[in-house]
């Protein structure tokens, strides 16, 4: 069975990141924008990865340009923003497309392991969110409306499995 814990994506720095050094923790990984109306969600991904990440929880970051060319700056840009703007601390990766024939291969993965509302796989704009269990399985998708805190019961609930 595949997990994602068997895809390796560069990181924004570019060095290859093998998502199996996150087995045992809970994953909340999120397609962002720097450009787009649910930018500020930043804050809250920021928030809670301090609040979680000594019990468990790392929040992986990745860039993309699809959804209204609203991350259409270079990595050293995106990094500099998300840092300047929001102190992201959580690990970031290179950019990447989610839909289409180019949707890379993780992203892939999370959209048929939690398709969303009627079905559907495809990413409806930045800022969806999926949540991992500990073992590399998605436990489920939210929608890009849905503000991070709003995932705290969620990520309790796999921090105490």
């Amino acid at each position: 069975m595949t997990t994602v814990h068997d895809f390796s994506l560069p990181a924004l720095a570019g060095a290859p990141v093998d998502l199996a050094a996150f087995r045992g923790k809970v994953l909340l990984i999120v397609n962002t924008a720097s450009k787009c109306g649910f930018t500020p969600q930043y804050k809250g991904l920021e928030e809670l990865y301090g609040q979680y990440r000594q019990r468990g929880l790392e929040v992986l970051g990745f860039p993309c340009n699809q959804f209204g060319a609203q991350e259409p700056g270079s990595a050293d840009e995106i990094g500099a923003f998300c840092e300047k703007n929001y102190g992201v601390s959580f690990p970031m990766f290179a950019k990447i497309d989610v839909n289409g024939e180019h949707a890379d291969p993780l992203y892939r993965h999370l959209k048929k392991a939690a398709p969303g509302l009627m079905g559907t796989e495809a990413i409806k704009w930045n800022f969806t969110k999926f949540l991992v269990k500990k073992d590399g399985t998605v436990y489920k998708r939210y929608a890009p409306q849905t503000a991070p805190r709003e995932l705290a019961a969620d990520i309790e609930k796999l921090l105490a499995e």
